[in-house]
């Protein structure tokens, strides 16, 4: 009997269109013979639809013709099992339209690669691929990340991070607090997006100024670093979990400017942004020394588990030219495309790693079975409300 996989895509992020190119890529690489691999976008509403319009991509050129035509739908726990319910039921006949055993998230961003969607997932009992709630909240978070892997002796570069009320409140303040601690140039980005969405670089106080209005209308936490000036980025995808896990091929994105932009990773490649991060410009394998490639392929593997991911990742490193100092930029805990073209350089196809990354996921459920969740007590026979102090003491 094959395993119903149901392939989230979409969701409430600026990086939402990106989400359904790498989520239909996903979901047309499944092994047919293994899988059923449902769609089920979620629109910037979050609202769920699916149905077989909703798995082809030229359909999202009239997203609301497309809901027109597709079946919008809600989970439901019913007897182990998790079911898609028409939404609104009919009022005659039946309402179930399908039913899910895997959950498979390939989303991007914030409210939803955050830990957000996981959350919901993980609510109806079901197996859900890639990183858990806490650490797709922690890789999110670009701050609580580079702690993380300061505290594992993992090279990332120091910091400060800015809230907007902070800003709004004192702006001298803001400007001191961030030039006591970096020389320019710096560069400021929100604390929780990918996709190089809201990114500048600031060589002065004016392009500080600037860089911190602009990031500010993505989110209300920005970090801000040294920006380094003669810089390789290399980038290196890493399978696994906890107990085992692998790198992939190292590449090196190409940018048209002094930081790799949204349109270098989406738009700028000659195929033009249909196929999402495989169509970016980029040297593939990147051109390393041996010792080099094997030592950020060594540290992804690293941060991957110091962060406790599961599933695929990417990990995005910086050579300093300058120093030759490698350190880690960011971990994205669900890549573009899931960094699938990463993978083929390695001689490993699409649908073997989507198989790897559901087993992975049936794994930690195997293993999650054997915890204890409740806890028997007779705490509710003994209830008492009328005291102003509760039960708890």
């Amino acid at each position: 009997m094959k395993i119903k996989v149901g392939v989230f895509f979409g969701g409430k992020s600026v990086e939402h269109e990106v989400s359904v190119i790498s989520g239909i890529q996903a979901l047309n690489a499944f092994d047919k013979e293994k899988y059923d691999a449902i769609p089920i976008y979620i629109t910037k509403n979050n609202e769920m639809y699916t149905g077989e319009l909703i798995g082809d991509i030229k359909n999202y050129k009239n997203i609301p013709e497309l809901l027109k035509n597709s079946i919008r739908i809600f989970l439901i726990c019913d007897q182990g099992k998790v079911n898609m319910v028409r939404y609104p039921e009919k009022k005659l006949g039946n309402s179930l339209v399908d039913h899910i055993d895997v959950a498979f998230p390939v989303v991007h961003g914030a409210n939803v690669e955050d830990g957000s969607l996981q959350g919901f997932l993980a609510h109806y009992n079901i197996p859900v691929v890639g990183c858990d709630v806490a650490s797709s909240a922690v890789t999110m978070d670009k701050y609580v990340m580079k702690a993380v892997l300061k505290d594992n002796d993992i090279p990332v570069l120091d910091c400060v991070t800015l809230h907007a009320k902070e800003y709004q409140a004192d702006e001298a303040a803001a400007y001191v607090k961030i030039e006591s601690k970096i020389d320019y140039p710096v560069i400021v980005k929100p604390v929780n997006l990918g996709s190089s969405v809201g990114i500048k670089v600031a060589k002065d106080r004016e392009g500080l100024e600037e860089a911190l209005e602009y990031a500010f209308q993505f989110s209300q936490k920005l970090l801000i670093e040294k920006a380094i000036t003669n810089l390789r980025e290399i980038n290196c995808a890493v399978l696994g979990d906890y107990e085992s896990a692998g790198a992939s091929e190292c590449e090196e994105p190409i940018a048209n400017d002094e930081i790799l932009s949204y349109e270098d990773k989406y738009v700028g490649g000659s195929k033009g942004g249909s196929e999402g991060m495989r169509s970016a410009r980029r040297e593939l394998p990147a051109k390393l020394d041996l010792e080099t490639r094997d030592e950020i392929r060594r540290l992804a593997v690293k941060t991957f588990q110091a962060l406790n991911c599961n599933g695929v990742s990417r990990i995005d490193f910086m050579i300093d030219k300058d120093t030759d100092r490698i350190y880690v930029n960011e971990i994205n805990p669900i890549p573009g495309s899931l960094a699938f073209y990463l993978w083929e350089a390695l001689g490993k196809p699409y649908p073997e790693l989507l198989d790897d990354m559901v087993k992975l996921a049936l794994k930690r459920e195997r293993e999650e079975e054997n915890l204890m969740s409740s806890f028997e007590s007779n705490i509710l026979q003994n209830a008492n409300l009328s005291g102003a102090k509760g039960v708890k003491k």
